[in-house]
């Protein structure tokens, strides 16, 4: 796999047809079936890959359900990498739901009932210290980026547990299709320490341990000794992209390694630095500063944080002091308002401290919207419809041109529809969801969603910091990244 040219790999005949990297299909000359041995081993005609493409498109438009168009897209690139990837960046804006948010939600809870073939590297929490063999075993050495995740916080669909290797497969995906990353020097990885999800461990499908998620010193011992070995085997520029961690850990873990290697957490950063640039984008139809919007989040999770960080960090950048930047900015969590000295629930996490704001109690959202008066409202909770039709109006009456961003994932777990958001607030917010909304009629206006999602930063963050052989990856270049 490493290079294009087969002959330098030892492969012909058959067994470059069963490498996914080197199968052509029908797309092998006939004097590549000669000098290759595959003459008689494919049928007599030769299809362009566009050709083979199109009849690919034809087949999954006739599928029934997109989880059978992921399925089927899966099952492609298993065996035909070079066709996968030429229909995927022919036909980007309608596969992209489908290899990724929000069909790959799904994918992920159905994960070992259509598992076909093992896709990137499962380590365990008893594969402790074994992991450099194992990544030993990947049949490429030059890897450039590994997305990983410990399965706990699958989107907004909770802890899947090993099911979640459908993440980080539809990640590096998209750094191919989206940054032009050469798919073999990408390696998905998935650490299982075991699941909590009960239904997963009753499932006799489950492709993972059997065993409740281990919490212990082991668990830090298992990323330490990841990371490690991955910086000493593919090298210290390695990227390692941490994906859908839960809470206790992404924050900490990051703090933990972003001086020690080269890393980020895409859902901390990643977000952060696309919902930024939506504001920005917004800021041009509000008429107003960074400075002069008032945030109210649905949430106080790695997201929400991450992007209230950067949002400080750009209006620092506008001279707006850091207190007075974080003034403007309010968390909404499973207790209600985040408020210094909260009564009621506390402020669990220490993430959430520097914006808890001295402030009465307020049990609501509906209630923080009524008494604050956001300019911009996100939610990055994964409750779905809480913006409810008094919450959307309340925004519209406050302001000319309400900012509403429903962020969470996949489809299902969105804060409102499009159709909601533009109907109660009469056609005058700016919307952007996490997944794809189609369009929506409006008192005879026809309004195009905007999509505020990862998939427009972290491919080219990647492709930034390999090409740059970057050894760290800062924050700076997150808000870089929101402001082009």
């Amino acid at each position: 796999m490493q290079g294009e040219n087969p002959m330098q790999r030892g492969l012909i005949g058959f067994n470059i047809l069963r490498r996914a990297h080197f199968n052509k299909g029908s797309a092998f000359t006939l004097q590549e079936r000669q000098m290759l041995c595959l003459h008689g081993l494919l049928p007599p005609r030769q299809m362009s890959m566009d050709t083979q493409a199109t009849r690919i498109m034809n087949s999954l438009r006739k599928r029934a359900t997109d989880l059978d168009r992921y399925t089927d897209l899966m099952d492609l690139l298993g065996r035909n990498e070079k066709l996968f990837y030429h229909v995927l960046c022919s036909h980007i804006k309608e596969l992209m739901p489908i290899v990724y948010t929000p069909t790959v939600g799904k994918a992920c809870q159905e994960y070992g009932h259509i598992f076909r073939r093992p896709q990137g590297l499962f380590i365990t929490i008893h594969d402790l210290g074994h992991v450099e063999s194992i990544l030993a075993n990947w049949p490429v050495r030059d890897i450039k980026a590994i997305c990983f995740t410990d399965g706990e916080r699958i989107l907004g669909l909770g802890d899947l547990g090993c099911d979640g290797m459908g993440i980080p497969v539809g990640k590096l995906a998209l750094y191919t299709a989206c940054a032009g990353i050469k798919p073999h020097n990408l390696l998905p990885v998935i650490l299982d320490v075991g699941t909590n999800n009960e239904s997963l461990l009753q499932d006799e499908y489950y492709i993972g341990l059997r065993q409740k998620r281990d919490r212990s010193e082991q668990y830090d011992a298992l990323l330490k000794e990841f990371i490690e070995s991955v910086m000493h085997w593919f090298g210290p520029t390695t990227l390692l992209q941490f994906e859908d961690f839960g809470n206790s850990n992404a924050f900490r873990l990051l703090s933990e390694y972003r001086d020690k290697c080269c890393t980020f957490n895409d859902d901390i950063q990643g977000t952060a630095s696309v919902a930024l640039a939506g504001i920005y984008a917004s800021l041009k139809l509000t008429k107003k500063t960074l400075a002069e919007n008032v945030f109210l989040f649905q949430g106080a999770g790695e997201a929400a944080i991450g992007i209230a960080m950067l949002i400080v960090a750009a209006m620092k950048e506008e001279g707006v002091s850091e207190a007075d930047a974080r003034s403007r900015i309010w968390l909404v969590d499973s207790k209600g308002l985040v408020v210094k000295d909260r009564a009621k629930g506390g402020i669990a996490g220490t993430h959430k401290i520097p914006f808890a704001h001295e402030h009465r109690y307020i049990e609501t959202l509906q209630e923080a919207v009524d008494v604050l008066k956001p300019t911009c409202l996100i939610g990055v909770a994964a409750v779905a419809r809480a913006f409810t039709q008094h919450i959307c109006e309340t925004m519209a009456k406050n302001n000319e041109t309400p900012i509403i961003f429903a962020l969470s994932n996949p489809t299902s777990k969105a804060e409102c529809t499009a159709e909601d958001a533009y109907t109660w607030t009469k056609g005058r917010c700016v919307f952007a969801s996490g997944s794809p909304f189609d369009d929506v009629e409006y008192n005879g206006k026809r309004f195009s969603p905007g999509q505020g999602n990862n998939c427009y930063i972290f491919p080219g963050v990647a492709l930034a910091v390999i090409a740059t052989e970057a050894r760290r990856v800062t924050d700076e270049l997150f808000l870089v990244a929101a402001q082009v």
